[in-house]
């Protein structure tokens, strides 16, 4: 009989790969998102600031620091969401439902006031319109010899303007998605009935289409009372605030325990409409308004007024697009803002140092500072766009191939959070993380990582997006082939998901580059002498009243942008044919 004693066998340890991805990702996404939004609350919490709370909304400066600035940002937000969904509506339907001329090139011209930065058309606002109020040089419209009142110059009147003309598209964008699925049986039946064409519209058209107005509300609202650059340059000089230009400002100051608060009580502003908007549309009851019978478009005619709403719609878009790029380049070559058609010069371009000439600065080509700020800035664009678009892909991978159970559910609101941040608080919390050294790591601020962590975590929810939507054109079946024959996910991603959605994922970066080298609430905060960006550059030279080197930086990033979102366009229609049609 043996003696030895029988050993039961272990059985090896098997590792879950979704679930330690899973983890993974969520670390990742801790890091980027969470972490840093977390830091500006318990800044805020710690001893040493926990009266900043009591003096911004009870204080004796409560007044100026939070309420005055808090009923501009909802005068704005509410505005600005109501011009948008009138005008953006207004096109929508022309385009869709209606037999206007011309419906395509409205379309596109609709579409691209989005693509213009908001301190582009400020700017360009500044130079038609501003008046000797504050000193330096006066708009086109002084210098004809008109008299400009104050309203129309600074204040809530032209950053409105200025706002609505940037986010309608938005609006645009989302109700005409909409409208292209009513069904044209509902419209041909109510108007067999004897249904006027305002009962039409009010009966059926609008119910269908209720919910792309409130989310177009949402998004415009949460768009104008997150915006720093036209507050900051129409408003500032007057001393009208808004929550995002006091945040700037108590930063500045090194009021930092104030300025956190305030950036938490604007995310706070901002999620609450944003939620607000998702609520009513949840709660809505529904209606099938795509069936399994082919539908004919079904156009209003609009008879005697073609015409005139083809010419309204056309001014629309002219005034949006066209003009204020016309208005950045001539003012970016005449010597004056007072008379913009005349004697121009490429100095503010190309010319040397003159000291009779802007103080002695050099023309944006010939300034060191410039071009160094212009090689900056492209390079954090390309960086952000190869880091957000690796990073978006893994998350959108894990969400798309195994999006069940608390953990996905988990990194998909994480992954969308930066939606609900606006730009400049979003700023103010990296600063907050890493402003300071964390254990062994150096402190980050006035540093190219900074930069790109920052803009890769907030733009982070557009590439999931765009990741979603490409993974999701590739079949499961090769992923799971693969995956079954040994191969690893690294080895699964970079060999089969990357080549067969390459257009669609350089679409999708070249997005982000667009948006990070147009974006200044954002990187307003985190701009450093040492690190120096375009978007900033032009604002701090407009601030300085430096106009027309303020105007030609706005063109080189407008034209930068342009080419890139052409580029974006055509890669899209190329990886998603369907979108020709």
């Amino acid at each position: 009989m043996s003696t030895d004693t029988a050993r039961p066998m272990t059985r090896p340890i098997r590792i879950d790969g979704k679930l330690v991805l899973k983890l993974v990702v969520l670390a990742i996404l801790g890091v980027l998102i969470a972490a840093p939004l977390l830091r500006i609350l318990f800044e805020t919490l710690s001893p040493d600031a926990i009266e900043a709370w009591s003096d911004v909304t009870s204080g004796r400066l409560a007044r100026n620091l939070l309420w005055v600035p808090l009923g501009n940002t909802l005068i704005l937000g509410v505005a600005v969401a109501c011009g948008c969904v009138l005008i953006g509506g207004f096109l929508a339907w022309l385009v869709v439902m209606t037999d206007v001329p011309f419906r395509r090139t409205i379309g596109l011209m609709a579409t691209l006031p989005f693509m213009i930065p908001s301190f582009a058309t400020a700017l360009a606002w500044g130079s038609l319109f501003k008046n000797s109020r504050v000193g330096g040089q006066t708009g086109f419209l002084e210098g004809l010899g008109l008299t400009i009142p104050d309203w129309l110059s600074w204040g809530m009147v032209p950053t409105l303007i200025v706002l609505i003309a940037h986010y309608y598209s938005l609006a645009f964008t989302v109700i005409a998605a909409a409208l292209a699925t009513v069904n044209s049986d509902l419209v041909e039946a109510a108007q067999m009935a004897g249904a006027k064409r305002g009962r039409i519209l009010m009966g059926i058209v609008l119910p269908v289409a209720l919910p792309a107005v409130v989310a177009g509300a949402s998004l415009t609202f949460a768009g104008a009372v997150s915006n720093f650059a036209a507050p900051a340059l129409l408003g500032l000089p007057v001393r009208m605030q808004t929550m995002a230009t006091r945040l700037y400002g108590l930063i500045e100051v090194g009021q930092t325990a104030r300025g956190y608060v305030i950036a938490i009580l604007l995310i706070l502003v901002s999620a609450l409409f944003l939620w607000l908007g998702n609520k009513v549309i949840s709660g809505r009851r529904s209606y099938a308004t795509i069936t399994g019978k082919g539908g004919r478009a079904k156009r209003f005619t609009l008879g005697a007024a073609r015409l005139p709403l083809l010419l309204l719609a056309g001014l629309i878009c002219l005034l949006t697009t066209v003009v204020p790029v016309v208005i950045l380049i001539a003012s970016s070559l005449a010597p004056s803002s007072s008379a913009l058609f005349s004697n121009w010069t490429l100095h503010y371009w190309t010319g040397v140092s003159d000291p009779s000439i802007a103080q002695g600065q050099a023309g944006i080509f010939s300034n060191p500072f410039i071009v160094s700020a212009t090689g900056l800035t492209m390079s954090l664009g390309v960086a952000v766009a190869i880091t957000t678009t690796i990073i978006g892909l893994i998350v959108a991978y894990v969400l798309a191939r195994d999006g069940k159970g608390p953990l996905a559910g988990i990194i998909n609101q994480v992954s969308f959070l930066p939606l609900l941040v606006p730009g400049i608080a979003f700023g103010a919390a990296y600063i907050a993380l890493f402003g300071a050294p964390i254990g062994p790591f150096p402190a980050l601020y006035g540093t190219f990582t900074l930069l790109l962590i920052a803009g890769t975590a907030y733009l982070l929810p557009f590439s999931v997006q765009t990741g979603r939507a490409v993974i999701q054109q590739v079949s499961g079946d090769l992923d799971e082939s693969a995956r079954m024959t040994g191969a690893g996910f690294l080895r699964r991603l970079t060999s089969i998901t990357v080549p067969l959605a390459s257009r669609g994922l350089a679409a999708g970066g070249l997005i982000v580059f667009v948006k990070i080298m147009r974006d200044l609430s954002l990187v307003v905060l985190l701009f450093t002498p040492t690190m120096p960006v375009l978007s900033v550059l032009a604002y701090r030279y407009a601030s300085e009243g430096f106009t027309q080197f303020a105007n030609a930086i706005t063109v080189v990033i407008l034209v930068i942008s342009i080419a890139a979102t052409l580029l974006a366009n055509q890669l899209q229609s190329k990886s998603q044919p369907w979108l020709k049609s």
